[in-house]
Protein backbone atom coordinates (compact mmCIF):
# COMPACT_ATOMS: atom_id res chain seq x y z
CA UNK A 1 0.00 0.00 0.00
CA UNK A 2 1.30 3.44 -0.95
CA UNK A 3 1.20 6.16 1.69
CA UNK A 4 0.25 9.70 0.65
CA UNK A 5 0.83 12.29 3.36
CA UNK A 6 -0.22 15.92 3.22
CA UNK A 7 0.85 18.65 5.62
CA UNK A 8 -1.76 20.94 7.16
CA UNK A 9 -1.06 24.16 9.02
CA UNK A 10 -2.97 27.26 10.15
CA UNK A 11 -4.37 29.21 7.18
CA UNK A 12 -3.91 26.35 4.71
CA UNK A 13 -6.15 26.45 1.63
CA UNK A 14 -8.82 23.78 1.99
CA UNK A 15 -9.07 23.10 -1.76
CA UNK A 16 -5.33 22.46 -1.95
CA UNK A 17 -5.73 19.74 0.67
CA UNK A 18 -8.98 18.17 -0.50
CA UNK A 19 -8.42 18.21 -4.28
CA UNK A 20 -5.36 15.94 -4.56
CA UNK A 21 -6.54 13.70 -1.71
CA UNK A 22 -9.82 13.10 -3.54
CA UNK A 23 -7.89 11.88 -6.58
CA UNK A 24 -6.09 9.20 -4.58
CA UNK A 25 -9.17 8.37 -2.50
CA UNK A 26 -11.26 7.95 -5.65
CA UNK A 27 -8.53 5.79 -7.19
CA UNK A 28 -8.87 3.34 -4.31
CA UNK A 29 -12.28 2.37 -5.70
CA UNK A 30 -10.61 0.96 -8.80
CA UNK A 31 -7.50 -0.60 -7.24
CA UNK A 32 -6.81 -3.95 -5.62
CA UNK A 33 -6.28 -3.79 -1.85
CA UNK A 34 -2.48 -4.06 -2.04
CA UNK A 35 -2.27 -1.24 -4.60
CA UNK A 36 -4.45 1.27 -2.77
CA UNK A 37 -3.34 4.52 -1.19
CA UNK A 38 -3.27 5.18 2.53
CA UNK A 39 -4.01 8.88 3.10
CA UNK A 40 -2.54 10.72 6.09
CA UNK A 41 -2.76 14.33 7.28
CA UNK A 42 0.07 15.74 9.38
CA UNK A 43 -0.26 18.96 11.33
CA UNK A 44 2.60 21.34 12.00
CA UNK A 45 0.99 22.73 15.15
CA UNK A 46 -2.04 21.03 16.75
CA UNK A 47 -4.34 18.23 15.66
CA UNK A 48 -7.13 20.78 15.18
CA UNK A 49 -6.19 23.18 12.36
CA UNK A 50 -8.24 26.13 11.10
CA UNK A 51 -8.01 26.54 7.32
CA UNK A 52 -8.10 29.83 5.42
CA UNK A 53 -11.88 29.57 4.87
CA UNK A 54 -12.55 28.94 8.56
CA UNK A 55 -13.13 25.20 8.29
CA UNK A 56 -11.41 23.12 10.95
CA UNK A 57 -9.37 20.03 10.05
CA UNK A 58 -8.53 17.23 12.46
CA UNK A 59 -5.11 15.87 11.49
CA UNK A 60 -4.06 12.24 11.89
CA UNK A 61 -0.59 13.08 13.23
CA UNK A 62 1.53 15.84 14.66
CA UNK A 63 5.09 16.28 13.46
CA UNK A 64 6.27 14.78 16.73
CA UNK A 65 4.55 11.42 16.17
CA UNK A 66 4.33 11.28 12.37
CA UNK A 67 6.28 8.81 10.25
CA UNK A 68 8.96 10.31 8.00
CA UNK A 69 8.92 8.02 4.96
CA UNK A 70 6.12 8.14 2.40
CA UNK A 71 5.45 7.21 -1.17
CA UNK A 72 4.34 10.82 -1.62
CA UNK A 73 4.57 13.86 0.65
CA UNK A 74 2.55 16.92 -0.41
CA UNK A 75 2.66 20.50 0.84
CA UNK A 76 -0.54 22.46 0.06
CA UNK A 77 -0.67 26.23 -0.32
CA UNK A 78 -2.50 29.01 1.46
CA UNK A 79 -1.78 32.31 3.21
CA UNK A 80 -0.05 30.38 5.98
CA UNK A 81 2.52 29.11 3.47
CA UNK A 82 3.94 32.44 2.32
CA UNK A 83 3.21 34.60 5.39
CA UNK A 84 5.04 32.34 7.85
CA UNK A 85 8.61 30.97 7.92
CA UNK A 86 7.83 27.53 9.49
CA UNK A 87 11.27 27.30 11.09
CA UNK A 88 10.35 24.25 13.22
CA UNK A 89 9.22 22.40 10.11
CA UNK A 90 12.50 22.62 8.19
CA UNK A 91 14.48 19.75 9.76
CA UNK A 92 11.48 17.40 9.74
CA UNK A 93 10.69 18.25 6.12
CA UNK A 94 14.29 17.82 4.96
CA UNK A 95 14.50 14.39 6.60
CA UNK A 96 11.09 13.32 5.31
CA UNK A 97 11.93 14.34 1.73
CA UNK A 98 15.15 12.30 1.82
CA UNK A 99 13.22 9.25 3.06
CA UNK A 100 10.22 9.57 0.69
CA UNK A 101 9.91 8.35 -2.90
CA UNK A 102 8.28 11.57 -4.14
CA UNK A 103 7.38 14.96 -2.75
CA UNK A 104 5.77 18.11 -3.99
CA UNK A 105 3.69 21.21 -3.47
CA UNK A 106 0.34 22.53 -4.55
CA UNK A 107 0.03 26.23 -5.36
CA UNK A 108 1.91 28.39 -2.82
CA UNK A 109 3.01 25.35 -0.82
CA UNK A 110 6.20 25.83 -2.86
CA UNK A 111 7.15 28.60 -0.42
CA UNK A 112 7.40 26.07 2.42
CA UNK A 113 9.64 23.83 0.32
CA UNK A 114 11.72 26.87 -0.59
CA UNK A 115 12.20 27.86 3.05
CA UNK A 116 13.58 24.36 3.66
CA UNK A 117 16.05 24.75 0.78
CA UNK A 118 14.29 22.11 -1.31
CA UNK A 119 13.74 24.20 -4.45
CA UNK A 120 17.36 25.19 -5.10
CA UNK A 121 18.43 24.32 -8.63
CA UNK A 122 15.07 22.70 -9.42
CA UNK A 123 12.50 23.44 -12.13
CA UNK A 124 9.37 24.54 -10.22
CA UNK A 125 6.13 26.46 -10.47
CA UNK A 126 3.43 27.92 -8.24
CA UNK A 127 0.21 29.89 -8.64
CA UNK A 128 0.75 32.42 -11.43
CA UNK A 129 -0.01 35.32 -9.09
CA UNK A 130 2.97 34.38 -6.89
CA UNK A 131 5.55 33.53 -9.55
CA UNK A 132 7.53 36.76 -9.16
CA UNK A 133 7.41 36.59 -5.35
CA UNK A 134 8.69 33.00 -5.38
CA UNK A 135 11.48 33.94 -7.79
CA UNK A 136 12.59 36.85 -5.62
CA UNK A 137 12.52 34.91 -2.38
CA UNK A 138 14.28 31.83 -3.75
CA UNK A 139 16.59 33.00 -6.57
CA UNK A 140 18.34 29.60 -6.77
CA UNK A 141 15.06 27.98 -7.92
CA UNK A 142 14.25 27.83 -11.65
CA UNK A 143 10.71 29.21 -11.54
CA UNK A 144 8.41 28.86 -14.54
CA UNK A 145 4.94 30.32 -15.10
CA UNK A 146 4.17 28.45 -18.30
CA UNK A 147 2.95 25.08 -17.08
CA UNK A 148 0.17 23.87 -14.79
CA UNK A 149 2.51 21.47 -13.05
CA UNK A 150 6.17 20.50 -13.35
CA UNK A 151 8.00 17.30 -12.52
CA UNK A 152 11.71 17.59 -11.78
CA UNK A 153 12.87 14.08 -10.91
CA UNK A 154 11.11 13.23 -7.61
CA UNK A 155 9.87 16.79 -7.05
CA UNK A 156 6.41 17.81 -8.31
CA UNK A 157 5.10 21.37 -8.10
CA UNK A 158 1.81 22.74 -9.39
CA UNK A 159 0.07 25.98 -10.13
CA UNK A 160 -2.98 27.23 -8.32
CA UNK A 161 -5.60 25.12 -6.58
CA UNK A 162 -7.21 22.92 -9.25
CA UNK A 163 -3.80 22.38 -10.87
CA UNK A 164 -3.08 20.20 -7.83
CA UNK A 165 -5.76 17.83 -9.11
CA UNK A 166 -4.10 17.75 -12.55
CA UNK A 167 -0.77 16.94 -10.91
CA UNK A 168 -2.29 14.20 -8.74
CA UNK A 169 -3.89 12.64 -11.82
CA UNK A 170 -0.48 12.56 -13.51
CA UNK A 171 1.03 10.84 -10.47
CA UNK A 172 -1.82 8.34 -10.49
CA UNK A 173 -1.23 7.62 -14.18
CA UNK A 174 2.47 7.03 -13.50
CA UNK A 175 1.61 4.64 -10.66
CA UNK A 176 -1.23 2.65 -12.21
CA UNK A 177 -1.63 3.63 -15.84
CA UNK A 178 -3.67 6.11 -17.84
CA UNK A 179 -6.89 4.07 -17.72
CA UNK A 180 -7.24 4.46 -13.93
CA UNK A 181 -6.43 8.19 -14.16
CA UNK A 182 -9.06 8.70 -16.85
CA UNK A 183 -11.66 6.83 -14.78
CA UNK A 184 -10.98 9.08 -11.78
CA UNK A 185 -10.98 12.22 -13.93
CA UNK A 186 -14.40 11.31 -15.31
CA UNK A 187 -15.86 10.93 -11.82
CA UNK A 188 -14.35 14.27 -10.75
CA UNK A 189 -15.46 15.91 -14.03
CA UNK A 190 -12.00 17.16 -14.92
CA UNK A 191 -9.78 16.66 -17.95
CA UNK A 192 -6.72 14.45 -17.63
CA UNK A 193 -4.84 16.79 -19.99
CA UNK A 194 -5.84 20.45 -19.91
CA UNK A 195 -5.03 22.61 -22.91
CA UNK A 196 -2.34 25.21 -22.39
CA UNK A 197 -0.68 26.31 -19.18
CA UNK A 198 -0.80 28.98 -16.53
CA UNK A 199 -0.21 31.66 -19.15
CA UNK A 200 -3.87 31.22 -20.07
CA UNK A 201 -4.69 33.04 -16.83
CA UNK A 202 -1.71 35.20 -15.97
CA UNK A 203 -0.71 38.51 -17.57
CA UNK A 204 2.21 37.88 -19.90
CA UNK A 205 3.73 41.24 -19.00
CA UNK A 206 4.62 42.55 -15.57
CA UNK A 207 3.50 46.12 -14.86
CA UNK A 208 5.64 48.58 -16.80
CA UNK A 209 7.61 50.99 -14.64
CA UNK A 210 6.33 54.58 -14.68
CA UNK A 211 9.69 56.24 -15.16
CA UNK A 212 11.57 58.20 -17.81
CA UNK A 213 14.38 55.76 -18.57
CA UNK A 214 14.97 54.97 -22.26
CA UNK A 215 13.77 51.38 -21.90
CA UNK A 216 10.64 52.38 -19.96
CA UNK A 217 9.84 54.97 -22.66
CA UNK A 218 10.07 52.25 -25.30
CA UNK A 219 7.81 49.95 -23.29
CA UNK A 220 5.24 52.69 -22.75
CA UNK A 221 5.37 53.49 -26.47
CA UNK A 222 4.58 49.85 -27.28
CA UNK A 223 1.56 49.78 -24.98
CA UNK A 224 0.21 53.06 -26.40
CA UNK A 225 0.78 52.22 -30.08
CA UNK A 226 0.05 48.51 -30.47
CA UNK A 227 -1.37 48.88 -33.99
CA UNK A 228 1.64 50.78 -35.33
CA UNK A 229 5.01 49.58 -36.68
CA UNK A 230 6.88 48.42 -33.58
CA UNK A 231 10.08 47.23 -35.18
CA UNK A 232 13.24 47.10 -33.09
CA UNK A 233 14.62 49.97 -35.16
CA UNK A 234 11.62 52.19 -34.39
CA UNK A 235 11.69 51.33 -30.68
CA UNK A 236 15.41 52.05 -30.52
CA UNK A 237 14.69 55.49 -32.02
CA UNK A 238 12.07 56.13 -29.32
CA UNK A 239 14.67 55.20 -26.69
CA UNK A 240 17.30 57.38 -28.37
CA UNK A 241 19.73 54.46 -28.70
CA UNK A 242 21.38 52.49 -31.47
CA UNK A 243 19.46 49.38 -32.48
CA UNK A 244 22.16 46.98 -31.29
CA UNK A 245 22.70 48.71 -27.94
CA UNK A 246 18.94 49.04 -27.37
CA UNK A 247 18.34 45.33 -28.00
CA UNK A 248 21.12 44.35 -25.60
CA UNK A 249 20.02 46.70 -22.79
CA UNK A 250 16.33 45.86 -23.23
CA UNK A 251 16.97 42.11 -22.93
CA UNK A 252 19.24 42.65 -19.93
CA UNK A 253 16.79 44.91 -18.04
CA UNK A 254 13.46 43.32 -18.99
CA UNK A 255 14.42 39.68 -19.35
CA UNK A 256 13.05 39.32 -22.89
CA UNK A 257 13.83 40.68 -26.35
CA UNK A 258 12.03 43.79 -27.61
CA UNK A 259 9.98 41.73 -30.07
CA UNK A 260 9.02 39.21 -27.38
CA UNK A 261 7.74 42.18 -25.37
CA UNK A 262 5.74 43.45 -28.35
CA UNK A 263 4.22 40.02 -28.95
CA UNK A 264 3.30 39.64 -25.28
CA UNK A 265 1.73 43.10 -25.20
CA UNK A 266 -0.37 42.36 -28.28
CA UNK A 267 -1.37 38.98 -26.89
CA UNK A 268 -2.46 40.53 -23.58
CA UNK A 269 -4.53 43.10 -25.48
CA UNK A 270 -6.16 40.39 -27.59
CA UNK A 271 -6.98 38.33 -24.50
CA UNK A 272 -8.62 41.35 -22.88
CA UNK A 273 -10.77 41.98 -25.96
CA UNK A 274 -11.75 38.30 -26.19
CA UNK A 275 -12.73 38.26 -22.51
CA UNK A 276 -14.68 41.52 -22.51
CA UNK A 277 -16.19 41.97 -25.96
CA UNK A 278 -18.01 40.16 -28.74
CA UNK A 279 -15.85 41.68 -31.46
CA UNK A 280 -15.12 39.45 -34.46
CA UNK A 281 -11.72 37.75 -34.34
CA UNK A 282 -10.57 39.78 -37.34
CA UNK A 283 -11.30 43.02 -35.45
CA UNK A 284 -9.61 41.71 -32.29
CA UNK A 285 -6.50 40.93 -34.32
CA UNK A 286 -6.46 44.41 -35.91
CA UNK A 287 -7.00 46.28 -32.62
CA UNK A 288 -4.23 44.26 -30.98
CA UNK A 289 -1.70 45.06 -33.68
CA UNK A 290 -1.50 41.71 -35.48
CA UNK A 291 -1.10 41.78 -39.25
CA UNK A 292 -4.05 39.44 -39.60
CA UNK A 293 -6.15 36.86 -37.78
CA UNK A 294 -3.81 34.05 -38.82
CA UNK A 295 -0.82 35.68 -37.09
CA UNK A 296 -2.87 36.12 -33.92
CA UNK A 297 -3.99 32.49 -34.03
CA UNK A 298 -0.42 31.24 -34.45
CA UNK A 299 0.83 33.23 -31.45
CA UNK A 300 -2.10 32.10 -29.28
CA UNK A 301 -1.32 28.48 -30.13
CA UNK A 302 2.40 28.91 -29.48
CA UNK A 303 2.16 30.83 -26.21
CA UNK A 304 -1.13 29.64 -24.66
CA UNK A 305 -1.83 26.28 -26.25
CA UNK A 306 -5.26 27.54 -27.34
CA UNK A 307 -6.78 29.16 -30.38
CA UNK A 308 -8.43 32.61 -29.93
CA UNK A 309 -11.85 30.94 -30.31
CA UNK A 310 -11.03 28.38 -27.61
CA UNK A 311 -9.74 31.14 -25.35
CA UNK A 312 -12.98 33.14 -25.74
CA UNK A 313 -15.02 30.01 -25.07
CA UNK A 314 -13.15 29.32 -21.83
CA UNK A 315 -12.74 32.83 -20.48
CA UNK A 316 -15.09 35.15 -22.37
Amino acid sequence: MRTVAILVYPDVLMLDVAGPLEVFSMANRYLEADDRYQLLTISTTAHDVRTSNGTRLLADHLLSDAPKAFDLLLIPGGPGAYNEKHEALKPWLQEAVRASRRYGSICTGAFILGEAGLLDGRQVTTHWGYIEQLSRRFPAAKVSSERIYIQDDTLFTSGGITAGIDMALEMLAQDHGKKIAVSVAKVLLVATKRQGGQSQFSPLLAEVANEDSPIARAQQHVLAHLTEDLSVENLAAVAGMSTRHFSRVFARDIGMTPMAFVHSARLDQARSLLENSELPLKTVAYRSGFRNERCMRMLFSERLGLSPSQYRHQFG
